[in-house]
């Protein structure tokens, strides 16, 4: 054979070969075309009716602070806090002293304080759940075994969200991109701090992380917190290197406003829990609403919060803003879709008011939230806090649809 036959037939072998393979990727493919993903989202059923949107009634708080049971906090008595947040006109607030400072025994510290007390303004039971793995939040209507939950902190998550659920507390993480980032399994948690302090440009990684549970079906509530830990001194003697904190993040930075259906404290953890919830960068600043009318009949059906099942027809959405809206001020309403941009909107008046319509996909998970820029309210009990949150204003949780409540 001579060297050219040889090589022609070299050359007929490797094209064989080369088919061969092609086909045998071919049917590879057609194979795996017919694979059916056993976890594929499937038809949802019927969703629990939509809540009444005006049995209710808005109140804020602070869900992040710290009395002087939290060791590096200083000139924070409860009292104090107590005090100041009537006068600003909270209706509730969560103290939430970190538990590893009295290893885990939060129900005699915190809890048995004789000042852990008011006629009026709603306290919540909680901790800030401290541990190596990162922090969290709990809160509660009522007292709980909180040095279970301490005990197991370093347990697996399997074990750890065990004992929360046996407990029936509300856990949430706390600045989930911080030094301290929540690092257990986001399954454990009902909601998420996504504005934490007055900083609010430090809080965008904590929104992207948000984003990202949204959009893999996880209907987590966005809720704020001050985590302020200093307040003002009583005389110039008492004061530390941390004092100026107080002028500058302290209660109500930001503002968590809850649509509770009654003025309890196991009203303010429901809301909590099913997200009827907006942020606001302090206590006098306007408050996002954000409503959807799903059969276009001129009246809202649902809040942000809620979830329904998408049918295939134009829904019109509402974003107002109530309370001290400044006078000729105007507001940039920024619309968020399933984690991404989708419409920028300018909002002046009184009352400012913006309304946008967009289709739902059928039978596909997606959700709408707004984020409101725009000039500061002014705090004065707080007026270094301005500043910090620079042009945010305000931001709303997100109105579902096809999110599956057994998830």
């Amino acid at each position: 054979m001579s060297l050219l036959e040889i090589a022609l037939h070299k050359s007929f072998v490797c094209a064989g070969m080369l088919l061969t393979m092609a086909c045998s990727l071919s049917s590879s493919v057609m194979a795996q075309s017919g694979h059916v993903n056993p976890w594929e989202k499937k038809d949802i059923g019927k969703l629990p009716p939509i809540a009444s949107l005006t049995e209710g009634m808005w109140l804020k708080g602070d869900l992040h602070l710290h009395s002087r049971h939290s060791t590096e906090s200083s000139n924070n008595p409860i009292s104090k806090i107590v005090a100041f947040s009537k006068s600003v006109g909270m209706d509730y607030i969560g103290i939430t002293d970190h538990d590893n400072h009295v290893n885990g025994d939060v129900a005699h510290h915190t809890w048995v304080d004789p000042e852990f007390k008011t006629d009026s303004l709603l306290l919540l039971y909680g901790a800030e759940w401290t541990t190596t793995r990162g922090h969290g939040n709990t809160f509660s209507a009522k007292p709980y075994d909180h040095q279970q939950l301490y005990d197991v902190r370093d347990q697996r998550d399997v074990i750890t969200a065990g004992v929360k659920k046996k407990l029936g507390i509300h856990l949430s993480a706390n600045h989930p991109s911080g030094k301290d980032h929540f690092g257990y399994s986001y399954d454990m948690i009902e909601s998420i701090e996504v504005w934490n302090s007055a900083i609010w440009p430090k809080n965008a990684n904590a929104i992207m992380i948000w984003d990202d549970m949204l959009s893999s079906g996880r209907k987590l509530t966005g809720r704020g917190g001050s985590d302020a830990h200093h307040g003002v001194p009583d005389s110039p003697e008492k004061a530390t290197k941390n004092s100026v904190q107080a002028t500058a993040n302290y209660v109500g930075t930001p503002t968590t406003w809850v649509f509770a259906k009654t003025r309890t404290l196991q009203g303010v953890i429901d809301a909590l829990t099913n997200g009827r919830v907006s942020v606001s960068a302090n206590p006098y600043a306007p408050r996002v609403e954000f409503y959807a009318d799903l059969n276009e009949d001129g009246k809202m059906d649902m809040m942000m919060g809620d979830n329904a099942k998408s049918t295939g027809k134009v829904v019109r959405f509402q974003v107002q803003l109530s309370g001290n809206t400044l006078p000729d001020a105007t507001y940039t309403v920024n619309v968020v879709k399933n984690g991404g941009s989708f419409a920028t909107f300018q909002a002046t008046g009184k009352l400012p008011v913006v309304e946008f319509t967009d289709t739902p996909v059928t039978g596909k998970r997606s959700y709408y939230r707004v984020t409101i820029e725009g000039p500061q309210t002014a705090y004065p009990q707080v007026p270094g806090s301005m500043a910090l949150s620079e042009n945010m204003v305000a931001l709303s949780n997100p109105i579902c649809f096809n999110f599956d409540p057994n998830f």
